[in-house]
């Protein structure tokens, strides 16, 4: 299993719960969080077999940016 981690515009419990169908429908994904305390908003996914170009366009057609770091 791999951890991935990206800065995004993820910033409340609204936001959370409009990704979560978006994230929770890849199979691949084994559990994802985001810190809304961190300034960066950081969004920690850890999965197989799933690349952060993959997550990045999720995100992006929910109305979220990300930028793997």
């Amino acid at each position: 299993m791999k951890t991935l981690k990206f800065k995004t515009n993820i910033k409340c419990g609204g936001c959370i719960a409009a990704v979560t169908p978006v994230l929770n429908k890849k199979q691949a994904i084994e559990n994802w969080q985001v810190d809304t305390s961190d300034p960066d908003k950081i969004l920690t996914v850890n999965a197989e077999d799933v690349s952060a170009e993959e997550i990045i366009s999720d995100l992006k057609l929910a109305g979220y940016e990300a930028q793997q770091i």
